[in-house]
């Protein structure tokens, strides 16, 4: 049985009322107490029925609640509501089985941030909230996220992440694929990206006058901190900035473009259920093996990569340079075979 917030409010305000002693709480007492936290929290909230209050009881004192021991006491024609036990608190008890199932879907989702510095203390977290849960039942995890936790360098994205939040100013050793020797940058890093399971670094680059320097970190060599001011990212909302590509690389002086794509077969099902970018937004069928789908992207690195991925399932239909672009590609990879 799911309980979402506003219910574990409610609970621990019934505790709250259940265990003082000093005064006597009637059921519209009860109502009152959760209705004036629930519109703090809230001011649109239209309150709580007595049915819901009776409810609510009723499930703490089930076994899927906390089987709590409580007493309904006379005062006229009317009753209070009082733990037996004054010390009792529902803080203090152990797990009921929602929580215990809740706290398994939280652990098998914490347990995909392995390998990720940041997270290291996740490491020591997890067998702790593990105590006391059946290992048989923890141990089959139902849900992982893509990631890649052998990928060079990943553990300067903990360094990186506290750079950013601390406003450090860096030097960074860095060795492109294309370039024999590393080289040394300095840089005002702002933001961090994950695409296709690798992580690039975003930032100010005093010597090029960029604000959207990028550097992958699989090719960081070595990052140390100096004493330089940190120049503040005025330039760049990056929520938007990645709003018009695919991927992390943003060509300069390129307009964004139409680009039609046809795609065959079984392809064109999945393309329907998987945009391909935020600008996908209608598919037009051509016939009963092809589908048109028309994107609003600036032609980068990736949207390359992207349509040769699908090989012989995707035909560029316009713009004519993105055209021959691609068919120059796959002549060249029929030149290995």
């Amino acid at each position: 049985m799911p309980i979402n917030k506003n219910a574990l409010i409610r609970y621990h305000i019934l505790d709250k009322c259940f265990r003082n002693t000093g005064r006597n709480y009637f059921i519209n007492d009860l109502i009152n107490e959760c209705n004036q936290v629930l519109s703090e929290i809230d001011p649109n909230s239209k309150g709580i029925s007595r049915r819901q209050i009776l409810y609510d009881i009723a499930f703490m004192e089930s076994t899927e609640g906390w089987s709590i021991d409580l007493e309904r006491k006379n005062d006229g024609k009317k009753k209070y509501y009082r733990y037996t036990n004054p010390n009792f608190s529902i803080n203090n008890m152990p797990l009921n089985e929602v929580e215990i199932n809740h706290l398994k879907e939280a652990i098998d989702i914490l347990a995909q941030f392995k390998g990720m510095p940041q997270f290291e203390w996740m490491h020591e977290l997890i067998p702790k909230l593990k105590q006391g849960l059946n290992e048989n039942e923890v141990a089959s995890t139902i849900m992982e996220f893509d990631s890649n936790e052998y990928l060079k360098g990943i553990e300067n994205l903990g360094v990186l992440h506290n750079a950013i939040f601390y406003k450090k100013v860096l030097n960074i050793s860095y060795h492109p694929y294309l370039i024999d020797k590393p080289y040394n940058i300095e840089l005002h890093p702002y933001y961090l990206k994950q695409y296709n399971n690798r992580w690039f670094l975003f930032g100010f680059n005093p010597q090029n006058k960029k604000y959207d320097w990028n550097l992958a970190i699989d090719r960081i060599i070595t990052i140390s901190d100096t004493n330089k001011v940190y120049h503040l990212n005025k330039e760049i909302n990056w929520t938007e900035y990645f709003e018009d590509i695919i991927g992390v690389t943003k060509p300069e002086n390129k307009k964004i473009e139409k680009i039609k794509l046809h795609f065959f077969g079984i392809t064109g099902k999945y393309i329907e259920t998987k945009p391909i970018h935020g600008s996908q937004k209608k598919i037009k069928k051509i016939d009963d093996n092809t589908v048109e789908v028309d994107l609003e992207i600036i032609i980068n690195y990736e949207l390359e990569r992207l349509i040769l991925s699908y090989a012989d399932s995707v035909k560029v239909i316009q713009p004519q340079s993105l055209k021959k672009l691609i068919l120059r590609r796959l002549k060249a990879a029929t030149i290995l075979y």
